[in-house]
């Protein structure tokens, strides 16, 4: 177990939460007795990691709409995601198996492991609070969001928004700052993405890059793109 806690970066106070969150189903219907298996921790974990999740992103990205915090969340917490988690921490080499599981390849399999991890998560939480399950999720499921500043929206509509005009090699769009007001602890910048000479979106935010994504949104949304 304890090189499992290095691997989690967690020392357990109850070392007894960690060996339930490794205990398969099929093993504790084998076992019997007073094994019970992983799935309440399952269960949750992954409110857990929703909670968490959802309160990241939508403080992290404060102008993106719902149905996209849904779909970042979703991605966030599907279950390849948290299965290449769980290989990446060597999860399934811990886990406790039935015979039958075992030998069909239950440690490899992605339902399984995905399961585990948020049972695992779970362990965290009960043993050291919410702080150590935010600590976790933000060292795994959340590390690659660190490299999007709170001022970038996750979708790259510039990117986008230039994939498709480039389609016609005569048409080039261009931003424009069109507003900038606020002290300079909390600047506000509106911007207008021109196709050609013609505005075709305009958008607001904290950063000159956020209020051109923003117009990028905008546009591509009155091009009739799903955004």
């Amino acid at each position: 177990m304890e090189s499992l806690e290095t691997k989690l970066n967690y020392k357990f106070n109850n070392i007894e939460l960690l060996k339930n969150a490794l205990v398969h189903s099929s093993y504790a219907n084998e076992v019997r007795g007073n094994t019970h298996s992983n799935e309440r921790l399952e269960f949750l974990g992954d409110s857990v990691l929703s909670i968490i999740v959802a309160d990241h992103i939508y403080h992290k990205y404060p102008n993106m709409p719902e149905g996209e915090l849904t779909r970042l969340r979703a991605s966030l917490v599907c279950e390849k995601s948290l299965c290449a988690l769980s290989r990446e921490l060597g999860i399934g080499e811990y886990l406790l198996l039935g015979r039958g599981e075992d030998k069909n390849g239950g440690r490899e399999r992605d339902s399984i492991l995905a399961d585990a991890f948020e049972a695992v998560l779970a362990a965290i939480y009960l043993d050291g609070g919410m702080d150590a399950a935010k600590t976790h999720i933000m060292n795994t499921v959340l590390r690659d969001l660190k490299h999007h500043g709170n001022d970038d929206t996750f979708k790259d509509y510039k990117t986008t928004l230039q994939e498709i005009i480039q389609r016609n090699p005569e048409e080039s769009v261009t931003y424009i700052l069109v507003d900038e007001f606020g002290p300079d602890h909390d600047k506000h910048f509106t911007v207008a993405v021109k196709l050609n000479s013609n505005v075709i979106g305009q958008g607001s935010g904290k950063s000159k890059k956020q209020a051109e994504q923003m117009a990028a949104r905008q546009a591509l949304k009155l091009m009739g793109e799903s955004v």
